[in-house]
Parts: C-alpha cells; structure tokens; sequence
C-alpha cells in the first residue's frame, strides 16, 4: 500500500511543523561533499516531475535508518508540494521496526499506533490532521508489498550498499548511507543517538526536495 494524498488539501501537525522548520534552519550544516551525494536523488525526482516515482530506502534489517529515510522523504514530498512520490522501505533482511526508531520519530511529531503484537510488528504512521497513514513493518526490499520495478533505491547504510552491488528491478541505486544508531544500545547515549541521527536524515531529505 502507497501512500497516497491531497497535499493541497491536508495540513501537518504543528509538533512536526515546528521539527521540519527547525531541520530548514540547518541546511547550511551540511557539507558541499555531503550536498554533491544529495544532488544525485534531487536531479532523479527533477526530471520527468509530471510521473509517479517510487523510492525505496534500503538498509540490512530495515529497522531504524530506512524507515527514518521513507517517513522523511515523504514528509518533505508533502511539504514542498512535489506530488507523484511515494516511498518505501526495506532491507536484506527481516526483524522489526525497531522501539527506539519509533520512539525518536514520535517526538518528532510523528503519530505512530502499533496495530499488531508480534516479533515484527505492524505500525500505522501519519504526520498530518487527517487520516492517511503509512503503513510501516520490517520486510526484504523485494516484498511484495514494495514495487518491483521503476524504482530508485537508495541504500542508506554501507553494509546494504556492498551486499546488492544489484538491486533487481531499480531503475537507479543511489548511496546515501547514515552512521547507524545501533552503536548506542543500552548506553546512556541512545536516546540522543536515534534523535540524532533522525534529525539527520529530516534535515538531508528536506535539503533533497527544496532543491527540486
């Protein structure tokens, strides 16, 4: 299921409004090198921008940077008013939508209900004051529940990079990987760690469609 909306018609929440300005006013943060890796996605949704573009984030358990690079990507699709993209996440393996992702991205504004109790959970994700929802569960890049073809992947950690040199079905893999929050597990630091490395990606993912 793609997400699919009005973006002249549905409004966001004011928490998350408030996050997106904040990440706006870091976009001078970012480094040339890191904006020329950028450029390589804002250059992909410029051109043909009248057709539907599917963009799958891609990282090995699709549990924390490729669901935060999916719910970004299509926040900031929302916000800068480019229609016709809709994005996805997945991995090169299966575990779960992980906690502490979850946790860090409901503080940012995010609404996030957890509809089933099991080993690999599934949410329901909204940013707005409406009722569309992103449907958000670990799952390989390949599931059925992605496309499978015309597609962009964009690999968001290295070890995923360097295990697909191939994404079968991609029209384009684009590398724009993120340190991974892991690190920071059961030490004093995750908590800031996961906000972290959400306002990264934010940030990033605006930087990428305020370019388009």
């Amino acid at each position: 299921m793609s997400y699919i909306c009005d973006i002249n018609k549905v409004k966001m929440n004011k928490i998350i409004e408030n996050y997106i300005s904040e990440r706006i006013n870091e976009f001078n943060s970012i480094t040339d090198e890191r904006k020329e890796i950028l450029s390589e996605l804002t250059d992909y949704i410029r051109k043909n921008n009248d057709k539907d573009k599917n963009l799958i984030f891609i990282c090995t358990h699709n549990s924390r940077r490729s669901h935060m690079g999916q719910l970004w990507s299509q926040v900031a699709a929302h916000y800068y008013r480019i229609n016709n993209i809709n994005c996805f996440s997945g991995g090169t393996e299966e575990t779960a939508f992980n906690e502490r992702s979850v946790r860090a991205l409901k503080k940012a504004g995010f609404d996030i209900i957890k509809t089933t109790e099991n080993d690999n959970p599934v949410y329901m994700v909204s940013f707005q004051d409406g009722t569309s929802q992103i449907q958000a569960f670990s799952k390989k890049y390949n599931h059925e529940f992605n496309p499978q073809e015309n597609f962009v992947a964009i690999m968001t950690c290295s070890q995923a990079d360097d295990d697909c040199p191939v994404v079968i079905g991609a029209s384009k893999k684009i590398a724009i990987t993120y340190d991974d929050p892991k690190i920071a597990d059961g030490t004093p630091e995750e908590e800031s760690k996961y906000d972290e490395r959400s306002k990264q990606i934010a940030c990033e993912m605006l930087y990428v469609f305020s370019m388009v």
